[in-house]
């Protein structure tokens, strides 16, 4: 039997290292009708803002893969992210 206690995963580490969930919804020709757009969604823990592993992916989409490129829309928490929550006297009350 292994023992999983302090075992972090991953995903963890990369978030501490300041990695983010980064979500892509990538639009692309099919192959055999160019006039029809097929999407894929990829997602995966990247830096913002160079995006390494989403560029390496895509260029591996464009190496290995049939279907051209039409378009990729990126989501990532810094560039979208919910507006931060500021108390104005320093308390909050819950009533």
């Amino acid at each position: 039997m292994v023992s999983r206690v302090g075992v972090v995963s991953d995903d963890f580490r990369k978030q501490a290292l300041g990695y983010g969930l980064t979500t892509a919804e990538i639009l692309y020709r099919m192959p055999d009708h160019r006039s029809l757009l097929q999407t894929y969604v990829w997602q995966n823990y990247d830096m913002f803002p160079k995006f390494p592993a989403l560029t390496d992916f895509l260029a591996f989409w464009q190496e290995k893969l049939d279907g051209p490129l039409h378009s990729v829309t990126v989501v990532h928490s810094k560039l979208i992210k919910p507006a931060e929550l500021r108390a104005v006297d320093g308390v909050f009350r819950l009533h």
